[in-house]
């Protein structure tokens, strides 16, 4: 495991991503919510003020950009082992997000970036 890796372990319960994709308008307040209401730590953030990459747990890189023609949008799927304890975790932390709802294959809480952007915690059932 990487220093990067091990450092994104210890920060919080997300543990990977399982979709992403943001482009963004305001790349230092959204480096901010990432890190302060998630948890996430910057691993690299882009001299120029254009954006910031987090590396998680999984190895798997999430970023925020915000790109020469002002596009933004996305939405993203957080992976965690405990839907639960992270909605309350988060509900702590000042994030509006819903109670968690259950699917033949997962467990799943949404939520907004101050974007809007759609930020989903994300827990898959184990196979049997």
């Amino acid at each position: 495991m990487s220093t990067s890796q091990a450092t994104a372990a210890k920060t919080g319960i997300i543990k990977g991503v399982d979709l992403v994709a943001y482009l963004v308008k305001d790349p230092d307040a959204q480096t901010a919510f990432y890190r302060d209401i998630l948890g996430m730590v910057p691993t690299e953030i882009d001299s120029e003020g254009r954006g910031a990459e987090f590396t998680l747990a999984d190895g798997s890189t999430f970023g925020v950009w915000k790109p020469d023609d002002g596009a933004t949008g996305g939405a993203i799927m957080f992976a965690v082992d405990d839907i639960g304890a992270a909605v309350k975790e988060y509900q702590s932390r000042g994030l509006q997000i819903s109670p968690a709802t259950e699917t033949p294959v997962c467990h799943m809480a949404f939520a907004a970036d101050p974007e809007g952007n759609a930020l989903i915690i994300h827990q898959r059932k184990n196979k049997v």
